[in-house]
């Protein structure tokens, strides 16, 4: 896909990944939607926040439709990279934040390729990206209402892949390991380091996974660092 003048919706683009993404996307010449709670702290001619709660349906789909609007009704890429994790015995997980991560971590993905498959479907053209995590691959101690959201969202994946490959809609699932965000702010017991992944290394890869020709479908793409403790 030649980037340049794409239509892109992201959601969360305030930091981490998203951020990079939405940069690594308007240097290459995408128009840029962004979602989320949290204003960017950024700015390009091509780039357009509107904040959104992706846990309310009533609001994403409202976004959705002033992006449309802008855009002539075109969507070529849609990135779901909103979410969240509260680490903890399962016991000791809140209500308000398992409810919470399933919300945003796959309700909110959800709700995102609903809006967008139609729109994709009529031009048989599209690409769809969701952030996943290793922990949609492997469980972890302490982690199982998050692992709970991204098994979650690896089945929506692969189920979405067969369903639309037909259509000419690439679906590609990313599992990275741990990457130097704040992601870690709600684990006390983690705080984030240089031997991480960095947000920038992996939007680098997704931009190469976009730019790849239209008969290569990259389904499953999963990076890990190196040397995560640095030994």
């Amino acid at each position: 896909m030649e980037l340049r003048d794409k239509k892109v919706i992201i959601t969360g683009i305030s930091k981490g990944i998203g951020k990079a993404l939405a940069l690594a996307l308007l240097e290459k010449g995408a128009h840029v939607t962004g979602l989320g709670q949290t204003p960017p702290d950024y700015q390009h001619a091509n780039l357009h926040f509107i904040q959104t709660d992706e846990r309310d349906f009533a609001q994403v789909e409202k976004s959705f439709q002033e992006a449309l609007g802008r855009w002539n009704n075109e969507l070529h890429v849609l990135i779901n990279n909103a979410g969240l994790g509260y680490f903890g015995k399962l016991e000791d997980l809140s209500l308000e934040q398992y409810h919470e991560m399933m919300q945003v971590n796959v309700n909110g993905v959800f709700y995102a390729c609903k809006l967008a498959l139609p729109v994709m479907k009529a031009a048989k053209y599209g690409h769809i990206i969701t952030i996943s995590s290793i922990a949609g691959l492997e469980a972890y101690p302490e982690v199982g209402g998050y692992c709970a959201t991204k098994f979650a969202v690896k089945g929506m994946m692969e189920s979405l892949y067969k369903e639309v490959r037909y259509d000419k809609i690439k679906v590609t699932c990313l599992y990275p390991g741990s990457v130097k965000t704040d992601f870690f702010r709600n684990s006390p017991g983690i705080k984030a380091h240089d031997f991480m992944l960095m947000p920038e290394d992996v939007a680098t890869a997704m931009v190469q996974v976009l730019e790849t020709p239209d008969n290569y479908h990259v389904v499953n793409y999963e990076v890990r660092p190196l040397r995560p403790k640095g030994e």
